[in-house]
């Protein structure tokens, strides 16, 4: 792999307006009191300081995609009608025998994902695809739309020079640098960005006039940066025995009571989360045309697992949370060797409106699962 570029902070804008002529390209910018990512706009400007209200999620995993559409076509109104399954008849007078009244149906799969490129995702959402991808694209079953989308984006992601005090991707096996997933490392130097390639894509896109070879201080300079963001997070707990502490608490609802007594079940926490992946499908028609929607879902809204029968497994607000929780640090353990569903962006901590934090939760259920439960007392001797 070719070695480290270096891009001045003037360049920025061009270089990202260059690669525009080509490609997809979202990048975070200010919008009211939150920084979302939108497709890059020089007059727009961009937020490279503050972390982004949002993930990148929706580029490869939209909020509503279009699976499919269809439209319906019927016979010539009045054409003779023959019931389905029935032989071929002639009319009197015609040389075709008549067809059933019977609608064709005619789908359209939508257009394949453009070349992408998204700038500036802190390392937990580039990390959040561990999630998405064994799921998407295990082996067992393979969604087409999201690999396709994964396939085409290029993902440049930029080091966190400093942390919140919502952070927490250490404890998830993240890092302030991260590089898993990551196509381009992207590290702000006083005077412009070290981009270290990762893959071969990421190699093809630094082959532009505007960057050039990296000065060799840079790189000590990004190590100083990155090592100060660790330092900044502080030591992670450890979490081994998690997954068996939330299984062993799963009856208890004294515990979860207790956890979700502030929770508004508001669903703040999952929208903004990179990681929650859930989906509902629906049809959208209008006469004789529709599509075929999938929109974001979440498991903290009520309606989420009523059943046709009118039977909701997880009525109440303490359910939903425990399903939250559960899912992110146990049952998507057990089926994905180990791998924790959560990225440790700290949004869901950021954003709640009663300040719900998962760390305490998750904490709360280690202790609860070490403390060993009251024993009754001995009858007294008689």
């Amino acid at each position: 792999m070719p070695g480290n570029k270096f891009l001045a902070t003037a360049d920025v804008a061009a270089w990202l307006g260059e690669l525009s002529k080509t490609m997809r390209v979202f990048a975070p910018r200010t919008e009211g009191q939150a920084v979302v990512y939108r497709p890059f706009d020089a007059a727009q400007g961009l937020e490279l300081r503050r972390k982004p209200t949002e993930s990148a999620k929706h580029v490869l995993f939209p909020r509503s995609e279009a699976l499919l559409s269809f439209s319906y076509q019927l016979p010539p109104f009045g054409a003779p009608e023959v019931p389905v399954g029935a032989p071929e008849i002639k009319q009197e007078g015609e040389e075709q025998p008549a067809r059933p009244l019977v609608a064709q149906v005619q789908v359209k799969m939508p257009a394949d994902p453009e070349p992408t490129v998204i700038f500036g995702m802190p390392g937990c959402d580039a990390g959040s695809v561990t999630t998405f991808d064994p799921v998407y694209g295990g082996s067992k079953f393979k969604d087409v739309y999201y690999l396709k989308k994964r396939q085409a984006t290029v993902f440049i992601v930029r080091a966190c020079a400093e942390v919140l005090s919502t952070c927490f991707c250490n404890w998830v096996g993240g890092d302030p640098a991260n590089d898993r997933h990551a196509d381009v490392l992207a590290t702000e130097l006083a005077d412009g960005w070290l981009l270290r390639p990762i893959t071969d894509r990421g190699e093809t896109i630094l082959a532009s006039p505007l960057l050039k070879d990296a000065p060799a201080a840079a790189e000590g300079q990004a190590t100083a940066i990155h090592d100060s963001a660790r330092k900044a997070l502080g030591e992670a707990p450890n979490l081994e025995g998690i997954e068996a502490a939330l299984f062993a608490l799963f009856s208890d609802k004294d515990f979860w009571q207790r956890e979700s007594a502030g929770c508004l079940a508001c669903g703040t926490c999952t929208y903004l989360c990179p990681t929650c992946h859930c989906f509902s499908i629906t049809d959208e028609t209008s006469a004789r045309n529709g599509v075929r929607l999938r929109s974001w879902d979440t498991c903290m809204a009520a309606l989420y697992t009523l059943e046709a029968s009118g039977h909701n497994p997880r009525s109440v607000k303490i359910a939903r949370l425990r399903n939250r929780v559960g899912h992110k640090f146990a049952y998507f353990l057990k089926n994905n060797d180990g791998q924790i569903s959560c990225c440790g962006c700290g949004r869901c901590i950021r954003s709640c409106p009663s300040s719900v934090d998962i760390r305490q939760i998750v904490k709360d259920a280690l202790a609860a699962a070490a403390t060993p439960p009251l024993q009754p007392a001995a009858p007294a001797a008689a």
